[in-house]
């Protein structure tokens, strides 16, 4: 049987794997509930229909937290990622259930049994997420892929995707030079086809074999793809339309966004303040240097503003003039700028800049106009980041990484600028939480680099 007879099971084993995970943490959270807290209640005691329903919105819960945090994603993301994903995700339905029966008790009733239920729950993901992923392996292996290329060796990708074994391959790659002739025959030998930064004539080509050939095709996307990825549908006349209105967020979204950042920044600024305090003290303590630093960054339309951060380096870090990000095992990181970086404690004054109305909670990294300008030279389109407010979070903070290149980061950037809205500012602050100790998201760039484009430029074919 050919692979692609399989492909129609996967998702109903992901969908199998999924249930069988919820099913086990639902009788978990019915025997606690049923045994620690329901009789307890000021009011009538839960039955039959009632304990349903409490079990029930614990599903609801473990849905919700699954889908932002990835917890749904067997299959998908790697096994350690998976198992914390699930993890993280009943936790925080835990905690709001907890929260829940506090309120239909009307007293703080005991944390201990919906701690072990947490801890049981864990285990059994650990035990379980693991399985599904060997099975999923076994009956879905990775496809063997054909990698096709232009001017540029697409060597940090096929790097990236090689972490990933348990789901491609890269069986041979392929330089455009060889002929279509040449390309088209090569792709009807594999699984699938990685098209790394073709120009756009060709590429349209390979898409549409691809298409008529049932081939599945994975591409680096340009910018004019993110543009259009995001446009409208116009249906006035008989001849399809796609419009692309090009100026940020609307009125009402900005009005909304707004209102939101007062809201948490002030809320957070209040709950985060002892935290702020014990870490003012620390960094205090430790070299008789000023806790705090002020930079200049850019947010929208290019405006210079203030950050605040936590000092994470030694006083004085750029004597020399020159403005640099930090690097893997940087000298110039103090002990205690470590613990505040990993834990990303040194961001927390920014709220103090979201309040103020110079950042948002989520959008576009600021970046410091010095490195800006360097980026601009190579990249022009760098900055369209700028058509909303910078953020203390956001698409590529959360999908990338501290030293991912200027070009992908844009691109993420640009991913939330075209597709923004309320509920996918919410779903990012939500899986902000997720990536605090995920040691990937906070690598530094390399021993002799001052941005984030490599020595020799990033290696990316900009033309579209």
């Amino acid at each position: 049987m050919k692979r692609t007879d399989f492909e129609q099971y996967k998702r109903i084993l992901r969908t199998a794997a999924i249930a069988i995970i919820i099913l086990l943490e639902a009788l978990i959270f019915k025997y606690v509930w049923s045994h620690y807290y329901s009789k307890g209640l000021w009011i009538e005691p839960f039955y039959a229909k009632g304990n349903t329903y409490i079990v029930l919105v614990y599903v609801i819960f473990l849905l919700m937290f699954m889908y932002v945090y990835g917890g749904l994603k067997v299959g998908i993301l790697k096994k350690t990622n998976l198992v914390y994903s699930q993890a993280l995700s009943g936790l925080c339905a835990n905690v709001v259930m907890y929260f829940q029966i506090v309120l239909l008790s009307r007293a703080l009733v005991t944390f201990v049994p919906i701690l072990v239920m947490t801890l049981i729950e864990i285990l059994v993901i650990a035990v379980f997420a693991p399985v599904f992923e060997f099975v999923y392996a076994r009956i879905f292996p990775p496809r063997q892929l054909l990698l096709i290329y232009d001017t540029y060796a697409a060597d940090d990708l096929f790097m990236k995707m090689n972490t990933r074994r348990d789901k491609y391959r890269i069986a041979k790659k392929i330089n455009i030079k060889v002929g279509n002739e040449k390309i088209f025959e090569e792709i009807l030998k594999y699984d699938g086809v990685v098209v790394y930064d073709v120009h756009a004539a060709l590429r349209n080509k390979i898409l549409k074999f691809c298409y008529a050939n049932s081939k599945r095709i994975y591409m680096t996307p340009k910018i004019s793809d993110i543009i259009i990825r995001s446009s409208e549908t116009l249906h006035i006349f008989d001849t399809p339309l796609l419009l692309a209105r090009n100026y940020g967020l609307t009125f009402e979204q900005r009005l909304a966004k707004r209102f939101v950042d007062i809201a948490v920044s002030a809320v957070m600024l209040l709950i985060t303040s002892p935290i702020m305090l014990v870490a003012a003290i620390a960094i205090k303590g430790y070299d008789r240097g000023p806790a705090l630093f002020k930079q200049n960054r850019l947010t929208i339309d290019g405006k210079v503003f203030s950050i605040y951060k936590f000092r994470s380096m030694i006083v004085n870090a750029e004597k020399d003039g020159v403005a640099r990000l930090a690097s893997e095992n940087d000298s110039r990181i103090t002990p205690i700028g470590k613990l505040i970086r990993k834990t990303r404690v040194d961001e927390l004054p920014q709220l103090i800049n979201v309040l103020k109305g110079e950042m948002s909670l989520v959008g576009p990294r600021p970046e410091r106009p010095e490195i800006a300008e360097e980026y601009e030279k190579i990249i022009p389109e760098f900055s369209y980041r700028l058509k909303v407010k910078a953020g203390l979070t956001g698409y590529a903070q959360l999908y990338g990484k501290y030293n991912t290149t200027a070009y992908d980061k844009l691109k993420l950037d640009l991913m939330y600028i075209q597709s923004y809205s309320i509920i996918l500012d919410f779903k990012l602050l939500i899986m902000t939480f997720k990536i605090l100790f995920m040691k990937e998201s906070t690598e530094g760039v390399e021993a002799d680099q001052i941005t984030a484009i490599k020595k020799e430029g990033d290696k990316t074919d900009f033309t579209e």
